[in-house]
């Protein structure tokens, strides 16, 4: 690619991005949008719906900017938790490393790389190729690449400080969030799964029995999980019914309020369709009703219990110390939260638990092999020959300068990330079927499969090309193919990270498609009742941070024209993810920070990767002494994430007897135990069990359903 293919990119991407900004500052000021732009404020009753009209609506504004700035770390962490501060910690982190790299990069090694081979001048620069800013330009055995060298130990060095500093101060937060908690049930229950089976007893008795017997000190009371399939299916076609009686309400006319009943609607008299819909909600309430009360008074139990102790060190306890004598039996877990938990998996056995890890493991590498056709796909786009090879058609239109430009500069980016996009929901899918217990583990797992999804077939599967078998058949020979193909794909990160960072950044402000979806909904259905307040989706932001990060550490000696770019996405980053947290997204679930072991394990990942291109690089530029003294590094690099994961990693995975004890303590005088002991017992209870009562919205007068009481 010529530099002036990539300056069409810069413009298409910059435009965009300007428009979108544009458009979202004035979009927010709209009274309509208000659902779309602050969904998060209307709900908590912060911001209300006003209609009189100003003239500053219809003029952009920076103030949302100012306002996204000021938002402190604290009133971050009490209004959406730990999770969002550890994600904005992320773009911190990155701004920094980026930054000591940009200085490094464009006022050292740039340079240096532009001089290279001929020193290179400044005529005619637009149709100068971008391998002349690359390492690549740079003479065999020159001892300007000891300068490369240098950098490579440096970045380095900051980046594991930056790293251990991130992880202590994360660490830090994350006791102190749990010292300034209240009580919640989650710290006093674990999940016990693998109840033995007792002739004559029902799992709910031997729960208690086991548990009197062996924590007789601790125990509080249990909840048995039942199977409640069949009602999770009736209360979700309750649920479409009453939005469809919702919708008809809100549009009642004579003309749509009637229809004919019978066979096409032909020979039957004309029924009014709101009272025809009630009547069927009433019916599937009453059937839920029934099915309640069954599962109530003689429902199938499954072998899992919510466990709930007096203490938290009590649940800790049970919860570490193996049960049984047979560790299949009264296996023990950390239950979540009350709202977190995801009831499907519970009614599964250990062996429809363990096949379906198996058909994800096996779907999950389909999927990256089906990935690779778009991926060679984009490959051809970037070169002009092979296109013309593929499309021999378009031969006279890619001559146009204009075109050529905006097919290799900017479309394979694009076509890319619209691919791309549509695999964190099916990851998300994959990892729901595997049998987790909660929704924040779900994501979890559906982050860690995305991650490696990501670096796998946009960065190695795009680098090797063809070549992928053969590293693996020839792993002595990985940083030699690395070297070469990884400089290669340079131009094509660089446009990626515009299209799939600047532009995908604003279009999250401007929320496109919840936008349309809200304008369908308010002129075609009339129906502007509901207000969805979304979740960060961190299965799908997380990775593609950690994407950029990896390519600016590896890119970062290797093509440092790439840093600009990405300390452009990390700032943009930071301000727009303030803004949707502030406005916009409400936390679901709460982990307590544990998302960032995949942050720190990741960047230590990239760095390898840099330095095992760098052993490869300098062996190539016939520079061995160089590539002998690269080796140590990667050795010491992962000495220092050993040490991370033994100082830092068991303080994410479990809270120690110090802290557990001492928080029991503070609780011993606070009067209000009493009454969160009393909630605690039935806070396991499964939603589907519990009233609901359509029939009263509607305004008819029915009997409502099982109480609270009675289930």
């Amino acid at each position: 690619m010529i530099l002036s293919a990539l300056l069409t990119s810069v413009g298409i991407n910059l435009a965009l991005c300007i428009l979108f900004f544009t458009l979202y500052s004035i979009l927010r000021k709209q009274p309509g949008n208000v659902k779309v732009y602050v969904p998060r404020l209307v709900a908590e009753g912060i911001l209300r719906q006003s209609s009189d009209f100003n003239l500053e609506r219809l003029l952009p504004s920076p103030g949302w900017v100012k306002r996204a700035w000021q938002l402190s770390e604290e009133e971050l962490l009490s209004m959406s938790g730990l999770d969002a501060v550890v994600f904005m910690r992320i773009f911190i982190f990155s701004l920094r490393v980026f930054s000591v790299a940009g200085i490094i990069g464009i006022f050292i090694l740039l340079p240096i790389n532009f001089v290279g081979i001929n020193d290179s001048d400044f005529s005619d620069l637009p149709n100068k190729s971008l391998d002349q800013f690359s390492i690549s330009n740079v003479n065999d055995g020159s001892k300007r690449l000891w300068v490369h060298f240098c950098a490579a130990y440096l970045i380095t060095g900051v980046a594991c400080y930056l790293l251990y500093y991130e992880y202590g101060y994360i660490s830090s937060k994350r006791i102190a969030y749990f010292y300034s908690s209240k009580p919640q049930p989650h710290q006093f229950t674990i999940l016990v799964r693998g109840i033995p089976a007792t002739a004559g007893r029902s799992f709910s008795d031997s729960v208690e029995i086991f548990f009197l017997e062996y924590h007789s000190s601790t125990y509080l009371s249990h909840s048995v999980v039942r199977q409640t399939s069949k009602l999770r299916g009736l209360i979700l076609d309750a649920d479409k019914l009453y939005k469809r009686l919702t919708h008809l309400k809100s549009r009642r006319d004579s003309q749509q309020s009637f229809q004919r009943g019978g066979f096409l609607g032909l020979f039957s008299q004309r029924v009014d369709i709101v009272d025809n819909y009630e009547k069927k909600l009433v019916d599937l309430e009453e059937n839920l009703r029934i099915e309640q009360s069954d599962v109530s008074l003689r429902g199938e139990e499954v072998p899992a219990a919510f466990v709930c102790f007096k203490s938290r060190y009590g649940a800790a306890i049970a919860l570490r110390i193996q049960q049984s004598i047979n560790p299949t039996q009264w296996v023990t877990e950390q239950a979540p939260e009350p709202h977190d938990v995801y009831w499907p998996f519970f009614s599964a056995t250990f062996m429809r638990r363990w096949i379906s890890k198996v058909v994800v493991i096996v779907a999950t590498m389909v999927l990256i092999v089906v990935f690779l056709i778009p991926v060679v796909f984009v490959q051809g786009l970037t070169s002009l020959d092979m296109l013309e090879k593929l499309l021999p058609f378009l031969k006279s239109v890619l001559t146009i300068a204009f075109v050529s430009q905006v097919i290799t500069g900017y479309l394979p980016s694009l076509i890319l990330q619209f691919f791309l996009s549509l695999v964190p929901p099916v990851m998300k899918l994959f990892s729901s079927m595997q049998g987790y217990i909660s929704h924040s583990e779900i994501e979890k797992s559906a982050c860690y499969k995305v991650l490696w999804f990501t670096i796998w077939n946009i960065f190695f599967a795009y680098v090797l090309s063809g070549s992928v078998l053969n590293v693996f058949l020839d792993p002595k020979n990985i940083p030699s193919r690395l070297a070469v193909g990884v400089p290669a794909q340079a131009s094509f990160f660089i446009t990626y990270v515009m299209t799939s960072g600047w532009t995908s950044l604003s279009s999250e402000l401007t929320r496109v498609i919840p936008l349309i979806r809200d304008y369908i909904g308010r002129f075609c259905s009339k129906s502007t009742d509901e207000l969805e307040v979304p979740s960060i989706p961190y299965h799908q932001e997380i990775p593609k941070i950690l994407l950029f990060g990896l390519l600016g550490l590896t890119y970062f000696f290797l093509d440092p024209l790439i840093l600009p770019f990405l300390l452009g996405y990390f700032s943009i980053g930071y301000i727009v993810y303030r803004n949707q947290l502030l406005n916009v997204y409400s936390p679901k679930f709460e982990t307590g920070g544990k998302f960032w072991p995949i942050v720190h394990n990741s960047t230590v990942f990239s760095l390898i990767l840099m330095q095992i291109i760098a052993i490869g690089i300098f062996g190539l530029k016939k520079l061995p002494l160089a590539s002998s003294l690269m080796v140590p590094l990667p050795l010491l690099t992962l000495l220092f994430n050993e040490y991370c994961r033994k100082r830092f990693l068991p303080i994410f995975q479990r809270y120690s007897a110090e802290s557990l004890i001492k928080k029991d303590k503070q609780d011993q005088d606070d009067p209000t135990m009493g009454e969160f002991f009393d909630k605690l017992v039935t806070a396991y209870r499964d939603p589907s069990t519990l009233r609901i009562g359509y029939c009263q919205t509607t305004g008819r007068n029915y009997s409502p359903l099982l109480s609270a009481a009675d289930v």
